[in-house]
């Protein structure tokens, strides 16, 4: 699956309803990842892997769907149990989202 596939489908979603055209295939990988995360479904968040390095998704992961806490709490779990293989998801989410937060206020 290319780049386009994920922005066409991420359309077909709603979640670039404010973009033209033009500016649509400009959206920055992180923005990219993230609704990728958030909207769609496996095979979509399995392709993410072959387009970037393990390393930029889980930093997005980390640093955009970790942080809105219960919002994303089950998701997030999910993605740390099966993505990223933590063996204690729960833990793993709580702390990710602490040291988030910490580094913000330091």
């Amino acid at each position: 699956m290319e780049r386009n596939e994920l922005i066409a489908k991420l359309k077909d979603e709603h979640c670039f309803w404010s973009y033209d055209e033009q500016t649509v295939k400009d959206v920055p990988d992180d923005i990219l990842i993230e609704k990728t995360m958030i909207y769609l479904d496996l095979p979509e968040i399995d392709a993410l892997f072959s387009l970037f390095p393990f390393k930029k998704v889980k930093g997005v992961w980390l640093q955009h769907l970790v942080p809105q806490g219960d919002y994303l709490y089950t998701l997030n779990r999910f993605f740390a149990w099966y993505y990223f293989h933590a063996k204690r998801p729960d833990q793993y989410v709580k702390s990710m989202a602490t040291r988030h937060f910490n580094k913000m206020f330091a």
